[in-house]
């Protein structure tokens, strides 16, 4: 959502539509008591293709309640963590998340489990319009051909998830045609339905506007004061301003761990980042990259 408002273009066909903090109160309605012992335990974890390590012995606790970003250079093995959380890419070691190992575990197991990742593209199904897509994460419990049917409701938390997300003007479009930013915001809303506990984000700003990313922020902060949360990030901007706490990879492992304030001033962190021609053009406050 950050093109221009060209004439045809979908910003200029769909509008802007705004998150809604006042209806995520809606999604996030539960009592917190279900989520207090929630938290991700890594130890350990390594991957490998073909010789090469990818993710070398990491180690990792997040705990409900801190929006934890996860940066490093190109490489530094940051979306294969998530992939491994996931069961997308096989790796060794341990990772636990409410007391339930997910390691050999096929994805839709670990989802089950409570687990939700949004990708760098979006992966939503471009020819069910927005409300569809809600119900399908929502589990419904009704086949295909009954979803595609006109319907008279709409369950209250698809309704809720909606509103959350700004999308509720464009529950009958096909998601296919929603711009790139209106496509991350759905994502995050079918996670929502999804009651996932363990939300893991690669970049879920990259090419929003400055605007869409101050109130994605703020939704990301709302969330995570409940559910626990992973943000792979490289707008290190948008990590000064929302981040809890911050973990630092390097070459597969992790290099530093703290808060914003802390991670900035270690010195590997600054030799990491300032230690070649390419990092110290990415220094400057107005740098995306991390």
């Amino acid at each position: 959502m950050n093109a221009e408002k060209t004439p045809g273009s979908p910003a200029a066909i769909l509008g802007e539509g705004q998150l809604d903090p006042d209806a995520l109160e809606t999604v996030l309605a539960a009592p917190e008591s279900r989520f207090r012992h929630d938290y991700l335990e890594i130890r350990d974890l390594r991957v490998s293709f073909d010789g090469f390590v990818a993710v070398d012995g990491v180690d990792l606790t997040v705990t409900q309640g801190d929006l934890r970003f996860l940066i490093g250079p190109n490489g530094a093995g940051k979306t294969t963590i998530v992939d491994a959380i996931t069961g997308l890419a096989a790796a060794t070691g341990s990772v636990r998340f409410g007391g339930v190992d997910l390691l050999g575990k096929p994805s839709h197991r670990i989802a089950r489990a409570g687990v939700g990742r949004t990708f760098q593209t979006a992966s939503v199904f471009d020819e069910l319009t927005v409300l569809q897509n809600l119900d399908i994460a929502a589990g419904a419990g009704r086949g295909m051909r009954t979803l595609l049917r006109r319907r008279s409701g709409v369950p209250d938390d698809v309704a809720a998830a909606m509103e959350t997300v700004g999308l509720t003007h464009l529950a009958a479009t096909p998601a296919g045609i929603l711009a790139h930013g209106q496509k991350q915001w759905l994502e995050i809303g079918m996670l929502l339905v999804q009651d996932a506990h363990l939300l893991l984000l690669d970049e879920p700003v990259a090419g929003m506007s400055q605007a869409e990313r101050e109130e994605t922020g703020q939704l990301l902060q709302r969330i995570g004061e409940q559910r626990t949360v992973v943000v792979v990030e490289h707008d290190m901007e948008f990590l000064r301003s929302f981040a809890s706490s911050v973990t630092v990879l390097h070459q597969g492992r992790v290099l530093s761990e703290g808060t914003v304030a802390e991670v900035q001033a270690d010195p590997r962190v600054v030799e990491v980042y300032l230690g070649s021609g390419s990092a110290r053009a990415g220094s400057s406050g107005s740098s995306k990259e991390a």
